[in-house]
């Protein structure tokens, strides 16, 4: 990923230091500026700053930041500061997410927790929106804030696999070969959402719109991130799977229509098309035997399953109340212009 612009003294430390050698000097001058940003924030959800600093801080575990010394991936000090940022998102997730009752449950049992919460979800629905009024601008603004997450599809739940077993672990790997292709590059849904970008002439480069995106963009990868990269939180990353499937199908049936409304064809549809029929198997997979099996295995992470469920929830919730609330005003939904395809 290319470099992005800083987005306050948090985020600008960050990003001078990262060109360097790793050494203690600009650490203790990142950490103090994170400190300072953590101790001022009105809210770390929509923080511009410090989702940034926590953005690129995940990316040098992904594929990097071009400008980045390498050594900076494991440099304790970096490790330190960046669980200091989650400390304070974690506790930020969990102070607005409501969770179910804890009462225990078999397989079945989670699976249906997890599908009334799927169900209960009241948030604007930006998917009829871009199915029956989006204007072409918008439905590109879309496409945006989705390429945050969608042009690495499935990698932040793969740090899953390692840390769970048995049936957890073989549902988790069955949905998993689906998201990368079943082992076809030009069909992995990464690839192909970006065969969607390009059809809107926008860029499909990782990372591309970073700049563009507001904090609540962010802070929805960098959920995905925070739960996957620490093993603590292995049963928050297979809940929000479970969420992220129960919640895809009929929403990208729905962001198809929209495009093809707008006159566009196969070459863009075919992204969304693919998750309505993988994602409504998907669906069970990861209710059941992913997030079911889980929990019968390890009865003391279900708290933690429909914690990332509702967060998947409530974070989805928050932006498209932003994306919506900006486009019912006539105003764009992103931070600054984005750029067209090179």
């Amino acid at each position: 990923m290319r470099i992005p612009e800083a987005r306050g003294a948090a985020s600008t430390a960050l990003l001078e230091l990262l060109p360097q050698a790793p050494n203690s000097e600009s650490i203790d001058a990142l950490a103090l500026a994170v400190q300072d940003a953590l101790g001022q924030t009105t809210g770390i959800l929509a923080d511009d700053d410090l989702q940034l600093t926590l953005f690129c801080l995940y990316e040098l575990h992904y594929s990097g930041i071009d400008v980045a010394h390498a050594e900076w991936e494991w440099e304790p000090g970096l490790i330190s500061i960046r669980r200091e940022i989650e400390r304070t998102f974690e506790a930020a997730l969990r102070d607005v997410v409501e969770l179910p009752s804890l009462e225990p449950r078999d397989s079945d049992g989670v699976a249906a927790v997890l599908f009334e919460l799927a169900a209960a979800d009241t948030g604007p629905s930006v998917s009829r929106f871009v199915a029956k009024k989006a204007s072409l601008e918008q439905a590109r603004e879309f496409l945006i804030h989705k390429s945050i997450y969608q042009l690495k599809e499935a990698d932040p739940h793969t740090w899953a696999i390692p840390r769970l077993s048995g049936r957890a672990k073989a549902a988790m790997v069955e949905i998993q070969a689906d998201e990368y292709g079943g082992g076809r590059q030009d069909r992995m849904h990464s690839a192909l959402f970006a065969r969607t970008m390009r059809g809107l002439d926008l860029e499909d480069s990782y990372g591309c719109y970073v700049d563009a995106v507001p904090a609540l963009t962010l802070a929805s990868t960098n959920m995905m991130s925070m739960f996957g990269l620490n093993r603590r939180l292995r049963g928050a990353i297979v809940g929000h799977l479970a969420a992220y499937e129960m919640t895809s199908s009929q929403p990208n049936r729905l962001y198809g229509n929209g495009f093809r409304r707008l006159g566009f064809e196969e070459d863009v549809t075919w992204y969304f098309d693919e998750h309505v029929e993988a994602d409504a198997v998907h669906e069970q997979i990861a209710g059941r035997d992913l997030a079911g099996g889980l929990v019968e295995a390890e009865p003391e992470l279900l708290e933690d399953v429909y914690f990332g469920a509702a967060a998947a929830l409530t974070l989805d919730g928050m932006l498209g109340e932003h994306i919506m609330a900006a486009w019912e005003k006539g105003e764009s939904s992103l931070r600054t212009t984005a750029p067209a395809r090179a």
